[in-house]
């Protein structure tokens, strides 16, 4: 495909711009603060799913206090991570910290990590006031986390320049990935 749009770009009626078909209209450095993003969501909703499947499959030796502050330090710690990599890596690559610009990315990028946990402690502080019981919440929020999974490889596949028969193979790829990695996370947790 040398027009630069795909399947989804041609079914809407839109073409590659001055930036480039990749870019989906976005200038190259939101591109790449996009994938960032995306990426740094991923890894927090890994982690939370991963620790909220070990606090469900051990219910009755965690109360809902216990199990939401397992889960808020390790979705805290794992976006700690991502941001100390993330300088790191801008360090490295760059030889200086970043500037303001820079630093406010990382912040937002940050941020949106730690969004991930938004629901799955609503649903544990509902089960710390006994309004429901931590199995359902540790339940309610591994579905949570399984769709915020789903719609970021949907989100993934449906921008990539794939026809509809690639972009499905490419979303059961991911599912299977997917399943491999919350697999071996639920193995070294548990």
């Amino acid at each position: 495909m040398t027009d630069g749009g795909t399947w989804a770009d041609r079914r809407r009626g839109r073409r590659g711009n001055e930036y480039g078909p990749a870019s989906r209209g976005l200038p190259p450095g939101d591109v790449e603060t996009v994938s960032k993003y995306l990426k740094e969501r991923v890894y927090a909703s890994f982690t939370g799913l991963a620790i909220v499947l070990v606090l469900a499959a051990n219910a009755e030796h965690h109360d809902a206090a216990d199990a939401l502050f397992s889960l808020v330090i390790g979705v805290v710690g794992i976006t700690l991570a991502g941001l100390v990599a993330e300088m790191i890596a801008h360090l490295a690559a760059h030889g200086a910290f970043p500037d303001e610009r820079g630093w406010r990315t990382m912040l937002r990028i940050a941020w949106g990590s730690l969004l991930t946990v938004a629901t799955p402690t609503i649903l544990l502080v509902l089960a710390v006031f006994d309004v429901m019981e931590v199995e359902t919440s540790l339940r309610v929020s591994a579905i949570v986390y399984l769709v915020t999974l789903g719609l970021s490889g949907w989100f993934a596949v449906r921008r990539a320049r794939l026809s509809v028969w690639q972009q499905l193979v490419a979303l059961a790829a991911l599912v299977l990935l997917g399943v491999l990695v919350i697999g071996v996370q639920v193995l070294a947790h548990g």
